[in-house]
């Protein structure tokens, strides 16, 4: 009788815990890529990234307390490094010409939520990388200051500034996105 697993096994056992630590965090990488990102392809694009290079270093992060915070921080990392490329991107998409947008006067009211949310994500999306990334981390991932502090890893003292001055900037775009629609 052979005492030690074969390598066919272990490398079953680490395959299958890899997929599952990919379906139990899929969802939340996603949303906090797009709220920090603003788009959804290039959300996706970002997680798939995260996975692949969480993958390359499984034996080592599924050792880790929380892996989860591991493949967060690769997510942050990753989205800011890009952002530079995405707010050209956006600059030259918004420079393009715009459909004339026209809607219906009975649907406004049942689409007033998707509004909002469309409102607060297009405002998100005004700001700096950073600032962005420490409001998703903060309110939408509902993280300490120090938890967020070590994902972006930075001082606490500057997520509490970096926080401040997000939220005054998101809510003077908010309230002029507010009075152009009165």
């Amino acid at each position: 009788m052979n005492r030690f697993p074969s390598t066919a096994s272990r490398d079953d056992r680490r395959r299958a815990e890899f997929e599952q630590f990919v379906a139990g965090s899929t969802d939340s990488l996603l949303r906090t890529a797009y709220l920090v990102v603003g788009d959804l392809a290039e959300s996706e694009d970002l997680v798939q990234e995260c996975f692949v290079t969480v993958a390359k270093r499984w034996p080592r992060v599924r050792s880790m307390e929380y892996p989860r915070a591991y493949a967060r921080r690769v997510l942050l990392n990753l989205a800011l490094d890009g952002s530079a490329r995405r707010s050209r991107r956006r600059w030259e998409l918004e420079q393009s010409d715009t459909i004339d947008e026209r809607f219906d006067e009975r649907s406004s009211g049942e689409l007033s939520a998707v509004d909002t949310r469309s409102e607060l994500v297009a405002a998100l999306a005004r700001l700096p990388p950073r600032q962005r990334a420490v409001l998703v981390l903060r309110y939408f991932e509902d993280l300490s200051e120090s938890e967020t502090a070590a994902a972006l890893q930075c001082s606490t003292g500057t997520v509490k500034s970096t926080a401040s001055r997000a939220l005054a900037r998101l809510q003077a775009t908010l309230t002029v996105t507010a009075t152009k629609e009165s």
